[in-house]
């Protein structure tokens, strides 16, 4: 069995399509819980979404998109902090 089969997640767009992730980080951030995913098809662009757990009853996790610019660039900062040794970003000079 593939041993990265355990990070994929599978999500629905808004179009009703499945669409799969590989998980990269959780990253915490003023008392929230964040996702950093990387979309399968490989376009190099990570997705940040905010974790629901509001709905403790639920097996499945619930992710909401966050629209705060400044929350994302302070999401992904941490994510690149933590991951600077395991991926190239293409900021850096």
């Amino acid at each position: 069995m593939d041993e990265n089969l355990s990070n994929i997640i599978t999500l629905n767009d808004e179009n009703g399509d499945e669409v799969r992730f590989e998980f990269l980080d959780l990253v915490e951030y003023e008392g929230e819980k964040y996702v950093v995913l990387l979309p399968e098809d490989g376009d190099g662009e990570v997705v940040i979404l905010q974790l629901d757990d509001t709905d403790l009853d639920s097996e499945e996790d619930t992710f909401l998109g966050v629209e705060d610019e400044e929350t994302l660039q302070a999401v992904f900062g941490i994510f690149k902090e933590r991951n600077k040794d395991e991926f190239e970003f293409g900021d850096e000079e």
